[in-house]
């Protein structure tokens, strides 16, 4: 069936089309609302990581920390094969709340961007001898999401059977969310549920540069007797052995690809992030549901910090769908000001650079079509 939407976008040259023919789609014209069963049905390691195995994982000779780690979360999973700390698979409300265990009942992977990490946190849920509905998966945002949607006390009933519960990403950006995870995961650790965790920052480092951490101090030290931090050396994969990132194409090129590319989304940049600021970080995933590309016109830099966090959440969930990212304007390297990278976000920063500039070389072939 055709049909007849509003361009979402002003350029100089747009391509003559039937009005019959179909248009591109637009992220500025969604506004996706998800229901908090589907925030907890979607706890799963993403589609790019769907078919990760410990198997798969090809550590770089160089670095002697990558073999270990793949043996050390394999005995790990191994170790969770048996029945939950409270003698079953969910939560016996009214049963004894068992010892806390002597040792960390988790571990935290620690090493630089695009290491790996992601890739073995979900070949570990993978590896994880339970079904799917006792492992959960998500990043530090969506977890802090996950309590904003269903209260604290519900998500502490919902994750508590957990066998499992793995976070990505894991940062703490404020005094509310050191309190938050710190209280929550406590209380899951005592109800038995095993912990793993990424992040760039070592568990006792944590909110360093971002906010008053020796105020916070009992709450960080707290998080960091959860782990066994385990270390992960070695260069991001995503530019080892590749060539660097496509320069920027020009807004026809842009336009072009994305009226040939069925599935694709076609947004300016600028109005892009406006929109962002009307969508809650938590539906950003629904919020790509269907697309198989994102082409983005007249890229330009970040104006501040809130705009830049959440394009750092939306690059995430682009990223975890795989999803290509075609784009005019500035390059990607260049989105955020010096003061940025050099502040308490640099690490989420350089992140979102790292996995955009990895979704346009994906989508360089778009413009061959």
């Amino acid at each position: 069936m055709s049909r007849s939407v509003t361009r979402p976008v002003e350029l100089g040259t747009v391509p003559t089309t039937p009005l019959t023919e179909a248009v591109p789609l637009s992220l500025c014209a969604r506004e996706p609302h998800v229901p908090a069963d589907r925030l907890v049905a979607e706890m799963v390691p993403p589609p790019r990581f769907d078919s990760v195995r410990f198997d798969t994982y090809v550590p770089d000779p160089k670095q002697p920390s990558q073999t270990e780690a793949v043996t050390v979360l394999s005995s790990f999973a191994a170790g969770l094969g048996g029945a939950h700390a409270t003698g079953s698979g969910r939560r016996r409300w009214f049963a004894k709340k068992p010892a806390a265990p002597a040792a960390p009942r988790g571990v935290y992977l620690d090493g630089g961007y695009g290491v790996g990490k992601t890739h073995l946190l979900a070949s570990l849920w993978h590896a994880t001898p339970a079904e799917p509905a006792l492992k959960a998966f998500g990043t530090f945002v969506e977890l802090t999401n996950l309590v904003g949607a269903l209260g604290f006390q519900q998500t502490v009933q919902t994750l508590s059977g957990h066998r499992l519960l793995c976070i990505d990403e894991f940062e703490l950006d404020d005094p509310g969310d050191t309190v938050l995870v710190s209280t929550l995961l406590g209380r899951l650790v005592d109800s038995g549920v095993a912990l793993a965790a990424t992040s760039n920052t070592l568990p006792g480092k944590l909110g360093e540069g971002r906010f008053a951490a020796a105020d916070f101090l009992r709450e960080i030290q707290g998080l960091s007797a959860h782990f066994r931090p385990l270390r992960i050396d070695g260069e991001d994969y995503r530019h080892r052995g590749l060539p660097e990132a496509p320069p920027p194409f020009t807004d026809e090129q842009v336009t072009k690809a994305a009226y040939a590319a069925p599935g694709a989304s076609l947004d300016g940049f600028p109005q892009l992030l406006e929109h962002l600021a009307r969508v809650h970080p938590s539906r950003y995933g629904a919020l790509t549901d269907g697309l198989r590309a994102v082409c983005l016109t007249d890229v330009q830099p970040v104006p501040d910090q809130s705009t830049a966090l959440r394009l750092v959440v939306l690059a995430d969930r682009l990223y975890d769908r795989e999803i290509p990212v075609l784009a005019s304007g500035l390059p990607f390297d260049r989105l955020f000001s010096d003061e940025m990278l050099k502040g308490g976000y640099r690490k989420k920063y350089f992140r979102a650079i790292s996995r955009l500039t990895a979704l346009a070389r994906d989508a360089k072939g778009l413009v061959d079509q």
